[in-house]
């Protein structure tokens, strides 16, 4: 009796056991073998995917707020270079004393993963930045690749009328008209620049050997005046500094970044100084902005991911922000900082105009960084979805046929 009872019995037990297997698989809560976090309320009053949702507020907390100071274009915001390096384009950077322009042309030279790397002889301040594929032409135009062609510290006046013809004097190969000249430079805050100029002429810097060219002259001694007897300014005090009216460290990142020409170069009698200064600051901003980059110092970590963004080049190393330098050393009351900036009252309102584009650039380029990323993995999550609907009817097959043939066993039974 047990027996027969027990072989009744089996039969059901198996049936009931693999339905409940069957089941823990093929469960619509849980298709195939991921379940998928049901979306919260909130999310499902929002509309849209919860996930992309979540990326969205998490891009937009990641960014704080701008309140930009100054209107700018969308072409003026998405600065992207098709820099040809195996082509006919020159990066030319133009070094602004001070603004840790030696520290940017070092990355430039040494720091940049190229397919041909620039080969730096030690103990040489020179490196030669040759084009992939044997070509000797070189696609940058720096203190550290090509030297001081153009004159120590050449300004924007100097180098757009100098390097198309420094380049053909080196030798480089191809037609001058052909190339695509990309001028970059560095920035700083100009109180802290000027403390830095002022200690480095302290200890005996000069820049003496400028040439100053505008307009196919140097100025004359009249024009552009010294302000020492003598060798240098060694040893000079920061109140002489600042006595000297026509020291070039006044507005120097203005004047070294505007058109000169446009103001009768360094002749001061050519317009009063009110029209002068506003020609000065407004042809600097211009052409601050149309340059294919600007970094600033005191954002090295933006000033790295906006070179990289706008030239398609990574760094192998990051940037370092150095907080503590010479300037930040000089310990000066609020009257003394007053009067670095009104004698610096251009370079204020050009750094104000160029930080301010700066930051709008980098809040752009972050925002354009999150949303290309956001419209990648949408696609992934749809390409998921499409690849899961492919194999649940296959699964589903695999299940029924299992299924049937079990039933079929337990009918024999």
């Amino acid at each position: 009796m047990d027996e027969r009872f027990n072989r009744w019995l089996l039969p059901p037990l198996l049936a009931l056991l693999f339905l409940l297997i069957v089941y823990q698989y093929v469960s619509p809560a849980c298709p195939g073998a991921v379940c998928l976090r049901r979306p919260p309320a909130s999310a499902a009053r929002r509309g849209g995917d919860p996930a992309e949702r979540d990326e969205e507020e998490e891009a937009a907390a990641a960014l704080p707020r701008l309140v930009a100071k100054f209107p700018f274009a969308r072409g003026e915001l998405c600065r992207r270079v098709r820099f040809d390096m195996r082509g006919r384009d020159v990066i030319v950077f133009l070094h602004i004393q001070k603004t840790g322009g030696t520290t940017f042309g070092r990355h430039l030279v040494r720091n940049i993963r190229l397919e041909q790397p620039c080969y730096c002889r030690a103990g040489q301040k020179k490196c030669a930045c040759h084009r992939p594929g044997g070509d000797k032409d070189t696609w940058l135009f720096s203190r550290f690749s090509t030297g001081w062609s153009c004159g120590l510290h050449a300004d924007w006046t100097e180098l757009t009328s100098c390097v198309p013809a420094a380049m053909e004097r080196r030798g480089c190969a191809g037609n001058r008209t052909l190339r695509n000249f990309y001028y970059i430079t560095m920035l700083r805050d100009p109180v802290s620049r000027y403390l830095s100029e002022w200690k480095h002429v302290q200890r005996g810097a000069t820049w003496k050997t400028s040439l100053h060219m505008c307009d196919g002259r140097s100025p004359t001694p009249d024009e552009l005046p010294t302000c020492y007897e003598g060798d240098d300014w060694s040893g000079v005090s920061l109140q002489e500094f600042m006595d000297c009216s026509y020291n070039l460290a006044n507005n120097r990142q203005v004047r070294m970044l505007a058109d000169l020409s446009l103001v009768g170069c360094y002749n001061l009698t050519f317009m009063n100084e009110s029209e002068r200064n506003m020609i000065l600051l407004l042809s600097a901003k211009n052409n601050l902005k149309n340059m294919a980059f600007f970094g600033l110092t005191e954002f090295q970590r933006k000033t790295q991911y906006l070179f990289e963004r706008t030239f398609n080049l990574k760094f192998i190393s990051p940037f370092t922000q150095f907080n503590v330098t010479r300037a930040s050393n000089v310990d000066i009351g609020e009257d003394v900082r007053q009067r670095i900036e009104e004698l610096n009252f251009l370079d204020v309102q050009l750094y104000e105009y160029a930080k301010d584009l700066f930051l709008q650039r980098f809040q752009y380029s972050k925002q354009e960084e999150h949303q290309k990323n956001r419209l990648k993995r949408r696609e992934e999550r749809r390409l998921l979805r499409e690849q899961r609907g492919h194999q649940w009817p296959r699964e589903e097959a695999a299940e029924a046929a299992v299924t049937e043939d079990y039933n079929s066993q337990v009918a024999r039974w």
